[in-house]
Formats: C-alpha cells, sequence, structure tokens
C-alpha cells in the first residue's frame, strides 16, 4: 500500500477547495490529461468525473467515483482504468498549525493491477504519489484567495 504525505502552506479549507473542483483534478493528479464532470454534484458520494490520459498519439479514457468523503477532511476515490482494474485513492487533510498535511494513500482494488500488484509497482505509485502532492501543493498555493473562501 503506497502512502505518502505532503504539508501545503495553506489551512485544510483551501485544499479542500481544490479537491472539491473536479475541472481542477487534472492539474493536480499525475496522468490525466483533461477531466470533466459526470455530474454537477462532485464531491458527493457517488459523483464522477471522466479523465483523458494521453500518452503520445494514444489516448484513453477512465471514471473516477468519490466513494466516502468528510468535507474538509477525507476524500476516499476509485479510479477506474478500462483494462488495468481500479485502484482506491483516500486523501485525508490534516490541520498543522496553519498549514495542512495531506496523507494520500492508494492501492489497486480490482482487476489486472490488483492481480500484478507487487514492488515494483508499489515503487511507481509512490513516484507518482510525489508528484501528484507536489503538484496539488502548487494548484492550492497559487489560488488567489477569494477563490477558495470555505
Amino acid at each position: 500500500m503506497a502512502v505518502r504525505h505532503k504539508l501545503i502552506r495553506r489551512p485544510p479549507h483551501r485544499v479542500w477547495a481544490v479537491l472539491a473542483d473536479p475541472t481542477l483534478y487534472g492539474e493536480w493528479v499525475v496522468g490525466p490529461s483533461e477531466s470533466s464532470p459526470l455530474d454537477h454534484t462532485w464531491p458527493a458520494v457517488g459523483s464522477q468525473l471522466r479523465y483523458t490520459v494521453r500518452i503520445g498519439p494514444w489516448s484513453t479514457e477512465g471514471t473516477t467515483t468519490v466513494r466516502h468523503q468528510e468535507a474538509g477532511r477525507e476524500l476516499e476515490l476509485e479510479a477506474e482504468f478500462k483494462a488495468f482494474g481500479t485502484a482506491r485513492i483516500f486523501l485525508q487533510l490534516r490541520p498543522w498549525g496553519e498549514e495542512t498535511l495531506v496523507i494520500c494513500d492508494e492501492h489497486p482494488l480490482r482487476g489486472l493491477g490488483g492481480s500484478l500488484h507487487n514492488s515494483v509497482s508499489e515503487a511507481a505509485l509512490q513516484l507518482r504519489h510525489r508528484g501528484m502532492l507536489a503538484r496539488l501543493a502548487g494548484v492550492v498555493e497559487q489560488q488567489p484567495d477569494e477563490v477558495l473562501r470555505a
């Protein structure tokens, strides 16, 4: 199970505002080049967004479904990527003074990804999380205050 954390120099409500905006998903998640909500209730439990992954001339779509959320504190997602199966991604926000400690816990859940999960894929997830949490911090820290009012 790949677990990684990052201290973001903004309070939890600012981090949550980015997580709760499905149009920003492609800016902080490593992999998708674009995303769009499939309904207008994100991040309510059961809401979904569609994302596109592009590698050179090749592209494919996947969906992400919210499985659990506690506004301002926790967001648990199930990302489906066609033949590879699904992954569980759990993001927890903890107040850390005036900042936020974000803990990301991800592991394959169903399908081929779960069957082939090993130490090599675990290392790849750790690298992905390092990039993803750095991108999340960048998006949160560059948002103007008036955009991120909770």
